[in-house]
């Protein structure tokens, strides 16, 4: 990522940077620079509020979510989101990425924007979420270099991955199930998915919940930009006083001081 052709001194290389907190998903598009690094583009798994997705903004099809929602504002802001449309419905399937790199010229069409997979001190686990991120990248239309090794579903075995069972982590199958368990076994004590089911969410309605929202992505991934409040500040500093109201003051004291001692 630091090396560069003595050719192309001004070539940027992009990395597509994912960080996991207690409550959130951050997955950035970054590009390099002396000065520290530029972020081109941003996209976080609490603005999946905004397209229907209310709960479980940190699981995979979170994730999934957060990385198609990086990779059509990316190329939104790049205005090549028309060119590249990526995967129209998500699969599961894993489908090679064009790169300049292993490309033999036959298509003589654009190249896709390409990004670097930044997960920083993360362990790539075999399903782990950064790959949900990364899927939804690719899937999005930016040309991540990847292979299916590392996706749910994968048979190490057979060396190939199960679209199927991939496709059921990115529309929430596994909270389906387990929403589905805890209302069966029907334990008052169990708050898990409190919120959820106070919500009105079932198991039914959590793939349609994804597909609406992918759906969403796609139709308008532009930032909303949040009306800034007018806030007057306070200033908790002492005014400073001129030598004449210096002198008043003292005035005032030393007067207030003789009365007391006439009384």
């Amino acid at each position: 990522m630091v090396l560069q052709d003595k050719t192309k001194f001004g070539s940027p290389k992009y990395r597509l940077v994912v960080r996991f907190t207690n409550k959130d998903i951050v997955a950035q598009i970054v590009h390099a620079k002396i000065k520290g690094d530029d972020v081109i583009a941003a996209a976080y798994s609490h603005e999946l509020k905004a397209f229907g997705i209310t709960h479980g903004l940190t699981n995979y099809a979170a994730a999934y979510s957060t990385g198609l929602l990086l990779a059509r504002r990316t190329l939104n802001k790049l205005k090549i989101d028309k060119e590249f449309e990526g995967a129209k419905e998500a699969t599961g399937a894993f489908a090679e990425v064009r790169t300049k790199k292993e490309d033999q010229g036959d298509d003589e069409k654009r190249f896709p924007f390409k990004a670097i997979l930044d997960i920083g001190l993360a362990r790539t686990t075999t399903g782990a979420r950064i790959f949900g991120v990364l899927k939804g990248a690719v899937d999005g239309g930016v040309a991540v270099p990847h292979r299916p090794n590392r996706f749910p579903g994968f048979d190490k075995k057979k060396g190939e991955l199960n679209a199927k069972t991939h496709r059921d982590r990115i529309f929430g199958k596994h909270v389906a199930d387990y929403l589905k368990q805890v209302k069966e076994e029907n334990d008052e004590g169990n708050t898990v998915f409190a919120s959820v089911i106070k919500a009105g969410i079932t198991p039914e309605s959590i793939e349609g919940i994804y597909k609406k929202a992918h759906a969403a992505i796609r139709a308008n991934p532009v930032a909303t930009k949040k009306a800034k409040k007018d806030v007057k500040s306070k200033n908790f500093g002492t005014k400073k006083t001129t030598k004449t109201e210096r002198k008043a003051n003292a005035a005032k004291k030393v007067a207030s001081i003789r009365a007391a001692l006439k009384k």
